[in-house]
């Protein structure tokens, strides 16, 4: 993603348009493979050896705030990140601890249908996301 889109998605939610921001989204969008921080953090010491742990930490949580990243936790507790905003599930490997997107309409009209159907009590449903558990298998 260029850099000068990162600067529009920053100034349509109304951030500040910051170097640390920047950087901050540009890793996670050049990573795509649903980075922790410290991913993010060892991507981009590189080039900017100046901000801090602190500061990461800090810019994630108002890009997940304002809607401009997500967060993914793992089977393992890990909390990753995806700059994929629209809807989609996951396929999580248990052995290499990658996550991949999977967008299917009709598992996600299936799924709403059942919703439909079977109201829950006291419950309005949000948003329905799948992390779908398994082993990636190599083919040769």
């Amino acid at each position: 993603m260029p850099v000068n889109q990162i600067r529009q998605k920053l100034k349509q939610k109304g951030l500040r348009v910051t170097p640390q921001r920047i950087a901050i989204y540009e890793a996670v969008v050049k990573i795509n493979n649903h980075p922790t921080a410290e991913n993010i953090i060892d991507h981009i010491k590189t080039n900017h050896p100046n901000i801090s742990t602190g500061t990461v930490y800090k810019v994630l949580d108002s890009l997940v705030e304002n809607n401009l990243l997500k967060k993914v936790k793992t089977e393992k507790g890990l909390m990753r990140y995806d700059a994929d905003i629209s809807h989609h599930h996951h396929l999580y490997c248990t052995e290499t601890d990658r996550i991949e997107d999977y967008k299917d309409e009709h598992l996600d009209k299936l799924i709403s249908k059942y919703f439909e159907k079977k109201s829950i009590k006291d419950f309005r449903i949000q948003d329905i996301k799948l992390q779908i558990t398994g082993k990636l298998i190599n083919k040769t």
